[in-house]
């Protein structure tokens, strides 16, 4: 028996993308103990049959998500290994220096100039969107390279322009995206990910893999879309700030909603909570890279309500959404106009056409003067959607006045 509970321990594990160390460290969490009383070197011998789980049963089968009985039934039929995140590697050496350097020697005040400037970046794309910011996004990306590969610096001078060509490839992919350029997005994100592997920024290549992931559930690619993303955060593990999960968490519930199937609910609703417990774990004297400065309550807020909404779940979508809005910053028009289009699409779902047909003003309104390819596909998803009440007079006139 304790043969086939280890091999039934390995193939589960692996199924959910787990490392033996990210096992242990769920097991902990679940016995509510502290310290390490289960360690990975504990997991291996477990699945080498060398010991029996014994009073671990009862968590293995929880955070497994099977029965006691699965544990120690007939073998668990294996399925197909996940893919690592270097299997989204691009081909090639993109960034490989050149063999002659001939430019100058740079140090640190110009590893902090690019580190303003890719802050600077992102704070831009609060404001200014999609087409009319992705000239400024690509030109930065491409002297943050041109100085990697001709530049002359130190070995850890050189680690810090790999992370930082990563994080202007996560959000120069982002704006690409959101112009609608989803194929030159997925190729700044791969560039982006050998950045981050090189430089063996761990949590950095995680946001750039639950990046793409996202593009891919969002453009009909739902199925590579949920593998990437379970992929980045198995990768990243559980010492990964918890921000940082909390983030991996919110891509991996996102995926499995727009993979849909028999359990997509439960595994995204599963993946919401745990995306809530490893922000609750972040606390003051925690660090986190400066990109995360984005991540809290109010984001995993908005991420369950569209979940809800997809899952055609209005009585919860729409409080949750009402109570986003009425705190969130009426600068972030994009935001605004995609999370007012998600609420049109949740009263709609709810029978209130009046509802909706009013806050699809807003949106259509809103999105007049935003460069986003994202938005107004968005507006057309919710048009689409509105179609159903064309009889009422309110949603005829929003219809009409849009066509």
């Amino acid at each position: 028996m304790t043969t086939v509970i280890g091999a039934n321990i390995r193939r589960l594990r692996k199924q959910r993308g787990w490392t033996q160390a990210r096992l242990a460290w769920e097991l902990c969490r679940a016995a509510g103990v502290q310290g390490k009383p289960v360690s990975a070197q504990e997991i291996s011998r477990w699945e080498a049959g060398r010991r029996t789980p014994r009073d671990w049963l009862p968590f293995l089968a929880a955070v497994l998500g099977v029965s006691e009985d699965v544990l120690t039934g007939p073998p668990v039929p294996p399925e197909p290994a996940m893919p690592t995140l270097a299997d989204y590697l691009p081909e090639g050496d993109p960034l490989a220096p050149l063999s002659a350097r001939s430019g100058r020697r740079i140090g640190g005040g110009v590893v902090l100039d690019l580190h303003q400037r890719v802050h600077g970046l992102r704070l831009a794309d609060d404001v200014v969107y999609g087409l009319d910011l992705i000239g400024r996004a690509m030109r930065d990306l491409r002297a943050a390279v041109t100085l990697f590969r001709e530049a002359r610096y130190t070995e850890e001078t050189g680690r810090q322009l790999l992370s930082l060509i990563g994080e202007f490839a996560q959000i120069a992919g982002w704006i690409a995206s959101d112009a609608g350029q989803h194929t030159e997005a997925e190729r700044i994100y791969r560039l982006g990910l050998s950045a981050a592997q090189q430089a063996e920024d761990h949590t950095l290549a995680g946001n750039l893999a639950g990046s793409l992931a996202y593009q891919l559930s969002n453009t009909g690619r739902e199925a590579e879309g949920l593998t990437l993303a379970r992929s980045a955060l198995a990768e990243a593990g559980p010492d990964a700030p918890p921000k940082a999960r909390a983030l991996y968490l919110d891509r991996v519930a996102w995926a499995h909603t727009k993979a849909g199937g028999p359990e997509s609910a439960q595994h995204a609703m599963r993946a919401l909570g745990e995306a809530g417990e490893a922000l609750a774990e972040d606390s003051e004297g925690t660090e986190s890279p400066t990109w995360l400065y984005w991540v809290d309550a109010g984001e995993l807020q908005v991420m369950e309500s569209r979940v809800h909404t997809e899952l055609h779940r209005p009585l919860r979508a729409v409080p949750l959404l009402r109570d986003v809005l009425s705190r969130y910053d009426a600068t972030h028009t994009r935001e605004l106009a995609l999370y007012l289009s998600w609420l049109a699409v949740a009263y709609a779902d709810a029978n209130e056409p009046e509802e909706a047909a009013a806050t699809a003003e807003r949106v259509i309104s809103l999105s007049a003067d935003v460069a986003s390819e994202r938005t107004a596909e968005r507006g057309r998803v919710m048009l689409a959607r509105l179609a159903e009440y064309a009889h009422v007079p309110e949603v005829r006139a929003v219809l009409d006045s849009a066509s």
